[in-house]
């Protein structure tokens, strides 16, 4: 039984000229819709270049400008400490105290001698000038006169013998008090009182020199080769006779507020590290640094010149190189955002601007003129996308 309704059979020329329409309508939206798209709104930097300050920051360890060591120069019993461990001290003062009486003892006899000495060249000078005028009535011979003139000479001879004796036994005594060669903070005594002190040999204490305070860290062969070449083709300025400046920051990332400089760099290799070792002084009167202290230092003082610098959150990293976007524009005349592969040096930092205060040098990849886009790039999904160039808010840094 057939129903009475049965559907017609289209052929397939019928079926294809009813959704043929529908295709073509279809096709037709998808570029209007590509083309209703909006334009990631993006903050663009122009490039130009410029001189900027470049900077090293390192780790480095601090130690005393003076590492000394305490010895008696006299022999004699140790009679007093005159410190307390650990004290501040400045320099003269009276550090230990060895026996002063044989030595005062030897002042005195000194003393003496110095004055017979000076009684006895009185009294051969008397003869000289008696001798003379009874030579001149020929009352003497000139042996006698002679004689009298040799022993004026022996006098004076003595005396100034007696005189060295004298130096030399008051500055043993001085040297019976034993004193800080220089200003800053005793270490352990090594010597308690009553030892007999043999002399330079013994060691009685260390001290160490606070102000200023020493500075060391190491520069690898790699950085200064690559330093060198950049001096030679103009891209880099050095401080004149490596006199860096120094400045230490602190394991809280504070900066220490005194400065210094570079007064020492080693022409060696160490070849285990591959560096060189540097030396900076920098000014410690209230001791905040101490030996031993690990910091970071800051070396400054040299220029990059003509470079380009980009803010630090423009370039970005696709996992086979850094790249900036570069506002281009397409075939239709539309602002697009272009990535540009680029080859990046050191950190720059900008503290006087309000805007951006870390920046990276760029070695490679831009020219004069173009526009880097520093905010907005979360917005870009895919190289060539559209974007609509505004100007940097003063928040901008802090988007996305």
């Amino acid at each position: 039984m057939r129903l009475p309704f049965a559907p017609a059979k289209l052929s397939l020329s019928a079926l294809l000229l009813v959704t043929a329409p529908i295709l073509l309508s279809a096709c037709s939206k998808a570029p209007e819709q590509q083309g209703q798209m909006h334009p990631a709104a993006v903050a663009t930097m122009t490039m130009k270049t410029e001189d900027v300050p470049f900077t090293i920051e390192l780790p480095a360890t601090l130690s005393g400008s003076k590492e000394v060591e305490v010895r008696a120069r006299v022999t004699g019993i140790l009679e007093s400490r005159n410190f307390e461990e650990g004290q501040r001290v400045e320099q003269g003062q009276s550090l230990f105290t060895i026996d002063l009486e044989p030595y005062q003892l030897a002042v005195d006899r000194a003393q003496a001698a110095l004055d017979g000495a000076k009684a006895a060249l009185i009294q051969a000078e008397r003869d000289v000038k008696r001798l003379a005028k009874l030579r001149v009535e020929k009352s003497v011979s000139q042996r006698d006169y002679d004689n009298a003139s040799s022993a004026n000479d022996i006098a004076k001879t003595d005396l100034a013998a007696a005189k060295v004796a004298l130096k030399e036994a008051q500055l043993n005594l001085e040297y019976a008090q034993v004193k800080a060669p220089v200003a800053g903070v005793m270490g352990r005594e090594f010597v308690s009182e009553g030892t007999y002190v043999s002399g330079p040999d013994l060691l009685l204490t260390q001290m160490t020199q606070f102000d200023p305070i020493r500075i060391r860290f190491g520069l690898s062969e790699r950085e200064q080769l690559q330093m060198r070449q950049d001096v030679k083709n103009g891209s880099l300025t050095l401080p004149e006779q490596g006199h860096w400046q120094t400045q230490i920051k602190l394991q809280d990332g504070s900066l220490y507020s005194k400065t210094g400089e570079v007064n020492f760099s080693d022409v060696r290799i160490n070849p285990n590290t591959g560096t060189s070792e540097f030396q900076a002084i920098i000014p410690n009167p209230d001791y905040q640094l101490r030996p031993g202290q690990f910091v970071r230092v800051e070396l400054s003082g040299a220029v990059r010149k003509n470079a380009f610098i980009v803010p630090q959150r423009a370039v970005l990293d696709n996992g086979t190189g850094k790249f900036v976007y570069v506002v281009s524009k397409n075939e239709q005349g539309m602002d697009v955002a272009l990535p540009a592969p680029v080859t990046v040096g050191e950190w720059i930092k900008k503290p006087e601007n309000e805007q951006y205060q870390n920046f990276w040098l760029i070695r490679s990849g831009l020219k004069e003129g173009d526009q880097v886009i520093v905010d907005g790039m979360a917005r870009i999904f895919f190289p060539g996308m559209p974007v609509n160039v505004g100007k940097p808010t003063t928040n901008s840094s802090h988007a996305e």
